[in-house]
This record gives structure tokens, sequence and C-alpha cells, in this order.
């Protein structure tokens, strides 16, 4: 228990041990103010302590998050037998050993109804602490769930970003390389790559800001690039584009065929003897880029910039996964195409609020059930003092304790997944895990 608690426990004590020795105590004097305090002080503490440590027991062992049910059903039998427990306990010392009173008054009928009494008051109390450690642990693990997927998307945005912001420099690398060599070769290809060079940049800088494109975008743009590379190639490079008709609406990464084109030429040879042939179709919801392997040897390692990048933000967008396949006649690579125009940075958000309304609404749903069981803890036991208080020989408290109680178990069935709504909680359980599969 800790200092804060302790503090708490004794302005409770001091302010309890006031009221009933200004109300309840017929003679006023310092040494009955003392004794009032210490009977207070051991109701107080004795209680607080004994509920404080179930209560920690059960924190450890069970979370309220994860566990919340069998949490709860073990809270309330915990509470009950020990507070039932710890108020025998205390009004055994207060009335027998302190006050000297016959040990049958212990269990005599107006003993029994303080007992009541009691028990109710400190069940009460109780009620109200694990209700609010409910509520602080909801808070504290919705906060965690908001913090953790805010950082996931932040990391996410940011690895995005790194990625996309390879594609400007490694395009332009590329091609100064060939202009360059293009230049010694041949000067007018050299001036006519220049001039085709520049409309297909301002694509690059247009697009590479872009999560996605559509493929219908992302063909024309492949198609003025494979003209740039005629260019250059001339008849030692074909290409055939073969992409189906319903599938020029849906959505690729942007740059992706250009960065497997240039894979193709940079990792191929090709002559007018022996052509490289790649092609461009698409097929079950997927886009191929294949061409026949004539490998070159390579002088230097590669970068592996153009592969990887695509395989990286693919792998930030969607499920899906670029699928790379080489024989020793040709190298293939599928990359997915996505019916929806969703990214990393609008999927987390998305999660976390749902996550988030989630949790609320189930905090809303037990702050509604602790608020009945509070209720009833405190109205019964003051309808059942005015009752033998007014009329002892009728037990008329019964009938209101038990109709109550009956709808405050029903409250506790619906809540916890077993009543009305139970049929529906399951559906909805099939349908998330389904769509989950599905996903």
């Amino acid at each position: 228990m800790n200092r804060k608690s302790l503090i708490t426990i004794s302005w409770i004590t001091f302010f309890i041990g006031t009221v009933i020795f200004v109300f309840f105590t017929p003679v006023k004097t310092f040494q009955n103010y003392l004794v009032t305090m210490v009977i207070s002080a051991l109701y107080s503490f004795t209680i607080a302590v004994g509920n404080g440590l179930i209560n920690d027991y059960l924190n450890k062992k069970y979370s309220w998050v994860e566990n919340t049910r069998k949490r709860t059903i073990l809270g309330i039998i915990g509470t009950l037998l020990v507070n039932v427990v710890l108020v025998f306990f205390c009004n055994y010392l207060n009335f027998i050993i302190f006050q000297h009173r016959n040990s049958a008054y212990f269990f005599s009928g107006a003993m029994g109804t303080s007992n009541w009494l009691t028990i109710n008051v400190a069940l009460l109390i109780s009620a109200i602490l694990h209700a609010k450690g409910f509520v602080e642990a909801w808070k504290s693990s919705t906060k965690q769930e908001v913090v953790q997927q805010k950082l996931i998307a932040k990391s996410a945005n940011a690895q995005f970003e790194s990625l996309k912001n390879q594609l400007d420099p490694h395009f332009l690398f590329n091609s100064l390389n060939v202009l360059s060599s293009l230049i010694d070769e041949n000067p007018g290809q050299a001036q006519r790559f220049t001039a085709s060079m520049s409309k297909i940049y301002r694509y690059v800088l247009e697009q590479k800001d872009k999560e996605l494109v559509t493929v219908e975008e992302e063909i024309n743009f492949a198609k003025t690039y494979c003209d740039l590379l005629k260019t250059r190639f001339e008849d030692s490079v074909s290409f055939d584009f073969n992409v189906n008709e319903k599938d020029l609406k849906s959505y690729v990464v942007p740059l992706s065929l250009q960065l497997l084109l240039e894979n193709c030429i940079k990792h191929n040879f090709a002559t007018s003897s022996k052509p490289l042939h790649i092609k461009i179709y698409s097929e079950n919801g997927n886009l191929f880029i294949e061409n026949n392997l004539q490998q070159r040897e390579q002088v230097k390692e590669s970068a592996g910039i153009g592969l990887a990048n695509i395989v990286q933000r693919y792998s930030l967008l969607t499920k899906q996964n670029v699928f790379i396949e080489k024989s020793a006649t040709f190298f293939r690579v599928k990359i997915p195409i996505l019916t929806q125009k969703t990214t990393a940075m609008t999927t987390q958000p998305s999660q976390e609020s749902m996550a988030y309304q989630r949790a609320a609404k189930r905090v809303e749903e037990l702050k509604g059930f602790y608020s009945n069981l509070i209720s009833y803890c405190l109205v019964i036991p003051f309808l059942a003092f005015i009752n033998l208080y007014t009329s002892p020989q009728y037990l008329w408290f019964v009938w209101p304790m038990l109709g109550w109680g009956f709808g405050l178990s029903m409250h506790a069935l619906k809540v916890y997944g077993i009543g009305k709504n139970w049929e529906e909680k399951q559906i909805q359980k099939i349908l998330d895990r389904d769509h989950s599969k599905n996903s």
C-alpha cells in the first residue's frame, strides 16, 4: 500500500470517527473521541488493507483487459469472502474485546443487523474501488494501444517516404549513365534521348510522391520509357504489352514498371543477333514483367535498389507479396494489382480508431453495470435498516432485494456476453474472424 493510499484512509478514518462522535456518541468527552477514532481506524485500516491485498493479488494474476470476465467473477467472490471475514473480525474486537460484552451478544439479532450493515458498507466501498481499478486499467490499455499505433504509423510513414525518395536520384543517376554512353556512340540519339528523358523525368517528379497510381497511368509511362530505351538499343530490345482492360483502373505502386524494365536492361545483354524480349502482361490480379534470361557478368556488385524498393513499398501497403521467379531461360517478377486505394498511412489510424471505440464502448457497459451494483449495495441495506427498525416482524425489504437482485444478475449476464445479445455477439465474432482471415 502506497503513501497516498495511507493518507486517504487516514482522512476517511478522521471523517467517519468525527461524524460518529458528533451524532451518535451521547457523552462528548475527549476520551470518548479518542476511543471513537481508534475504533474507526480499526475498521478503516483493516478493511482497506484486506481489500487492497486481495485486489493487488488479483490484478497480478488476472488482467482487467485480457481476462475481464474471470477477473470480475473472482473479484466478486474474493471481495465478498474477505469483507465478511474482516467485518466479523472487527466487530468481534470492538464489541467483545474492547466493550467487554457477552459472547452470546455477538450472535444476537441486534448484532446480526450490525454485521449486515457493516458488510454492505464494506462491499459498497470495495465495489467502487474495483470499478475505479477497472476503468484505470482500460484507460491505460487504450492509451498504450493508441501510442503504439501512432508509433507504427509514424514509422511506416517515415520508411515509405525514405523509399520514395530513393526513386528520384536512382532514376536520374541511371539515365545520365545511359546518356553519357550515347554521347560517344551516337550524338543524334543522345539529343533525342535528352528530349525524351525530360518528359519522363517530369512524370517521375509528379508520381513519386504518390502511394499508388492506376495501372493505366503506369502502363502509359512504361510505354514512353520503352520508347526511350528503343532510342538507345534499337532492334536489340523488343517490348510486348498485353494488359487486361479490366485491370487498367486498379492500382500499383508508382514507377514500379520503370524500375523493373530498368532492371531487365541492367542485368541482361542485348544485341541484334540475340535481342532481349520483355513482356508486360496481367493475369489473375497480378502484373507480370518477364524477360528471356541473357544474364551479363557484373563488373561490380549491384546496389539492389530497384527490386528491393518495390518489395518494401508493397509490404507497407498490403499483405500481398511480390514474387520473383528465375529459371535457366527466363526471369519473371509478379507484382500484385490492388483493387482499393489504401495506404499504410491511412490504415493504422483506422485500426487505432476502431480499437479506441471498442474500448470506450466496453468501458461504458461496465460503468453502467457497476453503477447498478453500487446503487443496489447502497439502497438495499438502507431499506433493510428501515424495515428492521420500523416493523421487524414483517421483512418486506426481501422483495425489492430479490427483484432488483434478479435484474442485476441479468445485467451482469448481458455485460459479460451470456445475456439476450449473446447470439449477436457470437455472430459478430465469427464475422470478424472470417474477415481477418480473408484480409
